[in-house]
């Protein structure tokens, strides 16, 4: 699981549930950086590699963002509650393919949406500063 390989690195904890998000994201007074993924498919474990897994995306989203990670595994099954929960989203946020990320306010407020994209983690980072300074 993506949030098992990241959390051993010691750096940042991944969710996996919206409102546990949105206190954290209030409290510390940053954005919620929803990953929705899975186990099969080839472009979410490019991110993960490529983006996630690095030192510098790490780093900024220790600062900046409240990590969440909506599972949606083909080899394992989540608990019930947990998989309607993630399904519930995707068709909130109108998700409709792997990997998708939705930026979001500490109110669930979608902010705008990523997907893979190449340049590794300072690409990435240049595209979500843009999200976020984009006029409202």
């Amino acid at each position: 699981v993506i949030a098992g390989s990241l959390a051993a690195q010691g750096t940042v904890t991944w969710e996996h549930d919206l409102p546990q998000a949105q206190k954290r994201a209030r409290a510390e007074h940053k954005l919620i950086f929803m990953d929705v993924w899975t186990e099969w498919c080839g472009w979410c474990i490019k991110l993960m590699d490529e983006v996630f897994s690095k030192p510098e995306f790490m780093s900024y989203a220790k600062d900046n963002l409240v990590l969440l990670n909506l599972d949606f595994p083909r080899k394992t099954k989540l608990p019930a509650e947990q998989a309607k929960a993630n399904e519930e989203l995707a068709g909130k946020y109108r998700i409709e393919g792997f990997p998708t990320v939705v930026l979001l306010d500490s109110n669930g407020k979608q902010i705008g949406q990523l997907g893979y994209q190449p340049g590794g983690p300072e690409k990435y980072i240049t595209s979500l500063k843009q999200l976020i300074n984009q006029p409202k």
